[in-house]
């Protein structure tokens, strides 16, 4: 899904997505970042991005999918969390 895109989805429900956050300045995965910038995760490449995401029907199904994707995770995000977070909550900057 792309950020643009979110007018599509349902507003009656709430979307889960992998989300992380660079726990330095200049994160090896997002270079020239701030520490404490906040990213999704692409569904395809696993990667800390802005504009392309994985959106979820629920909060299971999205830690499911991390669960199977950890260890590449771990390596493409490195030193970073990642956490399943409300779409909505994100786009508003409360999670």
């Amino acid at each position: 899904m792309r950020r643009a895109d979110v007018d599509l989805l349902d507003p009656r429900r709430a979307y889960w997505v992998p989300s992380v956050v660079a726990p330095c300045r200049d994160w090896p995965a997002a270079p020239g970042c701030f520490r404490g910038a906040r990213f999704l995760v692409d569904r395809h490449t696993l990667r800390a991005n802005r504009s392309d995401f994985a959106a979820f029907a629920s909060k299971a199904s999205c830690m499911r999918w991390m669960m199977r994707h950890r260890l590449a995770l771990n390596a493409a995000l490195p030193e970073a969390r990642v956490d399943a977070v409300r779409l909505d909550r994100w786009l508003l900057g409360l999670d």
